[in-house]
């Protein structure tokens, strides 16, 4: 009996240590760590809310409960941070990078400036899916798309460049669904809104979330919208049936395809897959995160993750395009 006890217990002490590095290898990679989120705007703007909420209440969900510090980064629509972060940043599991959900595009057309290969990175997938719209202040004299169009009335819109879908989304209205407008370029989505709160701009597009507290109170309304929806704004006209012409069309769909990875997460090329898989599992789990939702909310913000496998999907449909229809699709981009 007690020969049986003893082989009992050798056998629990050698499972436990077999078990034991299985069980507590996560926490070494973060412990006491700082992991740095790298936004490639200035603070105040989407992504940079979105980056400050995640910090907050991602360590609950990583083992070793690391710090997460956000440096902002911006210039060239992001294009800095997003090769900053392939060819400089060090694959040591702290640092994730956001950027223009846009920049995969800017590879598509053999932007000069992109120094990435997009479906190099380790992806971490996205934090939510972005609707985009076009707003207007409420104070102007019409009330829907229609009615803009039918009025032939010059609209002065900011935008963050021809690289932002602040400026992709309403060029491509000019060109397929009669749309009147004057673009004027600023460096941020919170300096745009500043000059739509004065005057001095009619409105602009962009993210539905970045808008919505302008909407809520009553500054800015809702015209317009892609392909990828809200509940808030389903009943809105959607871009592609403003025009009859097939290309048209498929542009369209083409820079809505950006929407659904809207604020896209990653870590350098070669990012040890431990410290990948620990991080996907992280964004998966707090994106359903009782307290991130309440926080959420009062930031007008949603987050919905988009796994790293459905996000390369969609990239490297995008990049597959046929030559004529990316040739089209670079009258509206710039980067």
């Amino acid at each position: 009996m007690k020969k049986q006890a003893l082989c009992l217990l050798i056998g629990v002490c050698t499972l436990s240590v077999i078990l034991l590095p299985a069980l507590s290898s996560a926490a070494p990679v973060y412990e006491n760590k700082t992991v740095t989120i790298v936004v490639g705007y200035g603070p105040g703007g989407g992504y940079d809310r979105m980056a400050r909420l995640l910090a907050k209440h991602l360590p609950k969900y990583i083992p070793g409960k690391p710090n997460f510090v956000v440096e902002n980064m911006p210039g060239a629509d992001s294009m800095i941070a997003a090769n900053h972060i392939f060819n400089i940043v060090k694959p040591d599991g702290l640092t994730l990078g956001t950027f223009n959900r846009g920049i995969p595009i800017g590879q598509l057309l053999k932007a000069p400036g992109v120094k990435f290969d997009i479906t190099k990175f380790s992806w971490i997938g996205s934090a939510a899916t972005e609707a985009t719209v076009l707003a207007t202040l409420t104070s102007l004299p019409y009330k829907t798309y229609d009615e803009l169009v039918k009025s032939k009335q010059l609209v002065n819109l900011g935008s963050m460049g021809p690289s932002d879908s602040s400026g992709q989304f309403p060029m491509m209205l000019q060109e397929y669904a009669g749309l009147n407008l004057k673009m004027i370029i600023y460096p941020s989505s919170s300096d745009c809104m500043l000059a739509v709160e004065r005057k001095e701009l009619d409105g602009r597009g962009g993210s539905y979330s970045s808008l919505k507290p302008f909407v809520d109170r009553g500054l800015v309304r809702c015209l317009v919208r892609g392909s990828v929806s809200d509940p808030e704004i389903d009943n809105l006209p959607m871009d592609e049936d403003l025009t009859t012409n097939k290309m048209g069309k498929t542009v369209m769909a083409m820079r809505s395809s950006t929407d659904r990875i809207g604020r896209p997460y990653v870590m350098p090329p070669k990012t040890p897959a431990e410290a990948v898989n620990i991080m996907r599992e992280a964004f998966e789990k707090v994106a359903t995160d009782p307290e991130l939702k309440a926080d959420a909310t009062k930031m007008l913000m949603d987050v919905k993750y988009v796994n790293a496998e459905e996000t390369l999907k969609i990239l490297n449909t995008l990049l597959s395009q046929p030559e004529e229809i990316v040739k089209e699709f670079a009258k509206f981009v710039k980067f």
